[in-house]
Formats: C-alpha cells, sequence, structure tokens
C-alpha cells in the first residue's frame, strides 16, 4: 500500500481541511507531514465551522488515527488548546492522536524572536504568523532544537534552559521591548509539556512504515501552499518547511516510492495572505467583492487575504513539481455573481510572453488572460453533477486542458455535504 499525499497548490487557504475530512472515510490514517500552528485548516458540518491547526482534519472521524510527523513543529501551549475545543465536543482526542518523538518543538522564546525580527524589517517583512515557525526551524536546522522525545528525559529542563538563554541573548541583539510577556507564555507552555507526556508519542517513521506494510491506507495531510515553499516558493516570501509533495518523504520518513496518487488542492480564483509578488492581484472593488464573498480573511490570524483571478502558469508549475495525479477545485460559488471570469494564461516579461515564473519575482509581470463565460448560478443547494450550469462545466474543462491533469472533485461551499466528486479516487 503506498501513501497518497493531499496539499495546497497556491499560496495556502485552498481547502485542505475540508476536503482531508471528506475523505477520511477512504483512509485509516491522515497524518501532518511538515508547518505548524501557521495551519488553520477549517471544515464545516452540522452547521458548526471547526478550524484545526496543528490536528490532522481526520480527527472528527473514530476509524482513523491522527498523526503528528516528525516533520512538523509543536507548540505544546496551542496543541492542548486545540485539543481543549475538540474533547468539549466530544471527539476522543487520546484515542485518536499520535505524535512523533521527533518533532521538534516550539519554545515561548521562539514566538519572541520570531515578533522581533519581523518587527525589525519594517517594510520588508514578509507577513508571519508570529507563531515561532522560522526561528523553531532555524534551531532545527542549527542542531540546537528540542523535541517531543527530549520532555520525557530527565536532563529536559536542563536543555529547555539552555536554549532559552541563547534566545534572550538574541532578544537584546534586537533591543525586543517585549520580554516581559515571557513569564506568562512560559508558564502556559510548561504546564502543557505536563499535558502533553499523556499522549501516544512514537517513533513515527517505525509507526508510518508499519502500517505501509500492513496495508493501511494513509493519507498525507499538507499545510500552506506550494508557492509558499522554502524552496521553490516565492522566495523569500514563503513559510519555513518544504510544503511540497517530497516534504512527505522528510516529514514522515517514507520513501519516495511509497508516494501513491498526489491530490492537489486549487481555489477557481486566487488568494494570498501577508506580503509577496501575486501578478493576478485585484486592487479594486473587484477584489474587494471576492473577498467578501469568499469570506477570505485568514482563520490563523482574522488578517484580510488579498484576491485575484486564477493563475493557471502558477497551478501548472506547481503541479510539475509535485507530480500532482488529480485536482481539487474549491470555491467555484464564489465566482457565481460574475458575466464573464478572466483566467490568467500567460505572463509578459520583459517584453516577451511566456508560461513560465520568472526567477526575479520583484520584476514587472503582467498576466495575460483569457476570458470565459460566468454561470450566474447559485451552486450552494446543487448536489448533482448533471445539475452543474454547462458554462462551469467549460471553465473546468478549460483548466483541465491546459494542466493536462483531471479534476477529480469540485467544491461548491464550505460544508463537506458540498462536495461534487467527478472521477473516482
Amino acid at each position: 500500500m503506498k501513501v497518497d499525499v493531499l496539499l495546497g497548490l497556491q499560496w495556502g487557504d485552498e481547502g485542505k481541511g475540508k476536503i482531508v475530512d471528506v475523505l477520511t472515510p477512504k483512509y485509516d490514517v491522515i497524518s501532518r507531514f511538515q508547518g505548524g500552528p501557521n495551519a488553520g485548516h477549517t471544515l464545516e458540518f452540522n452547521n458548526i465551522k471547526h478550524v484545526l491547526h496543528l490536528i490532522p482534519s481526520g480527527i472528527f472521524h473514530d476509524t482513523a488515527k491522527n498523526l503528528i510527523g516528525n516533520g512538523v513543529v509543536v507548540d505544546p501551549a496551542i496543541l492542548m488548546n486545540e485539543i481543549d475545543v475538540l474533547v468539549k465536543m466530544g471527539v476522543d482526542v487520546k484515542s485518536r492522536l499520535i505524535l512523533s518523538k521527533k518533532a521538534h518543538l516550539i519554545l515561548p522564546t521562539h514566538k519572541l524572536l520570531d515578533a522581533a525580527r519581523e518587527e525589525a524589517k519594517g517594510k520588508l517583512k514578509i507577513g508571519s504568523t508570529l507563531k515561532g515557525i522560522g526561528p523553531t526551524y532555524t534551531d532545527k536546522v542549527g542542531r540546537d532544537g528540542l523535541r517531543i522525545g527530549d520532555i520525557f528525559c530527565d536532563s529536559f529542563i536542563e536543555k529547555y534552559n539552555a536554549l532559552k538563554s541563547k534566545h534572550l541573548d538574541l532578544l537584546r541583539f534586537y533591543d525586543f521591548n517585549k520580554i516581559d510577556q515571557l513569564a506568562e507564555l512560559e508558564n502556559n507552555w510548561l504546564n502543557s509539556i505536563e499535558r502533553l507526556k499523556e499522549f501516544e508519542c512514537v517513533d513515527s517513521e517505525y509507526y508510518i512504515n508499519d502500517k505501509i506494510s500492513d496495508n493501511k491506507k494513509i493519507l498525507a495531510e499538507g499545510a500552506q501552499g506550494a508557492l509558499l515553499d522554502i524552496d521553490f516558493g516565492s522566495y523569500p516570501f514563503v513559510t519555513s518547511s518544504n510544503t511540497i509533495c517530497a516534504g512527505a518523504c522528510t516529514g514522515l520518513g517514507i520513501a519516495p516510492s511509497k508516494i501513491g496518487r498526489v491530490y492537489g488542492i486549487f481555489k477557481a480564483y486566487c488568494t494570498r495572505v501577508g506580503s509577496g509578488p501575486f501578478p493576478t492581484e485585484l486592487l479594486d472593488e473587484v477584489g474587494e467583492d471576492l473577498r467578501k464573498s469568499g469570506n477570505e480573511f485568514g482563520s490563523t490570524t482574522g488578517r484580510p487575504r488579498r484576491c485575484g483571478w486564477l493563475d493557471l502558469p502558477s497551478l501548472k508549475y506547481s503541479i510539475m513539481i509535485n507530480g500532482v495525479t488529480n485536482l481539487i477545485m474549491t470555491k467555484a460559488d464564489v465566482l457565481s455573481s460574475f458575466d464573464q471570469i478572466p483566467v490568467c494564461t500567460s505572463y509578459k516579461y520583459n517584453g516577451k510572453e511566456t508560461n513560465e515564473i520568472p526567477f526575479d519575482i520583484y520584476c514587472d509581470i503582467v498576466p495575460v488572460y483569457t476570458q470565459l463565460k460566468g454561470w450566474k448560478t447559485d451552486l450552494t443547494n446543487i448536489n448533482d453533477l448533471n445539475s452543474l450550469p454547462s458554462e462551469l462545466i467549460d471553465y473546468v474543462k478549460f483548466i483541465e486542458e491546459y494542466v493536462k491533469v483531471p479534476i477529480s472533485i469540485v467544491s461548491v461551499g464550505p460544508d463537506r455535504t458540498q462536495t461534487l466528486i467527478r472521477t473516482e479516487l
């Protein structure tokens, strides 16, 4: 049995949480493989909205185990808050959640360092969620980090204090004036560490490969989006981890030959949170209409998302570097009010037309659009593929022909029931 991977193909917020929730009944294990509490995976069912930051999106199903893999960075305080909310809803988190001993811990001082670095960048800030993600990955690469497995060692507090001391020296270098927040953050964090010990913590590379050997079905759930990848995204306006399919190998400890289907999720238009290039961004009333209609506000930060038309060259780029086998298009319902829907099919760059994303992200990229007819139909109550307007079908087929990958699912609303499956997965 191979591991299927589900990931976002844009700048995050594509609707991964909902789709994982929809697909979970087909799987035995749902596993996060990178990122941290900067994720905000939104699920909606029974008229209730749920936002998950660290816990995999299969947690609401009692048939699946949910693994936080070694590639994830974990803030114990945020994790425990998330667990408490789920327990109040009647979710048996303790029997469904498993954590990798090799997952790195976000310290309170990591969060302060994140804020200090972002503040020091001024106008050049990247739009960090200020959750301590970047500094934690920095310590991981610098071989200074603490991992979940360390909390069971007698020397844990000694190791913690040594790393905290290094961070405080850095904060003094930044002349950061909010160090007084540390005492409260630290008290909550240490209490959460004690609670973390009550959960099942495993050598996840053995756990996941044993499940593969036992022919269990596994879905790896990505966070953020491919265009925020540390290597292949719009650097430096990216996240701190590998958000692409290859990240599932290093973030779970599985061989590339064990990857099966790759599900790529994209919105019927584009959004982005924070700074960075966005060729099709709409800085007018149309962009504001998209924001309001799509409720485009960050589920983690609450920040308004930048909105624009669908960018097919960037979508095809994401498909290429991830080896996507099946596409999933979300938020088709948000475009229902438009007579014409422009779709970017190429860029003008340095006086030439190209389908490739240039290295120099600061250059003047002008999108070239193809106009498609809008469907002008409320999609939210449609539960049958045969009832979809022909204009939406044409929109789907136009994308499929451009990127050469089938769109297997079309989402027409936020609820798990508003999901139309075009081809069997």
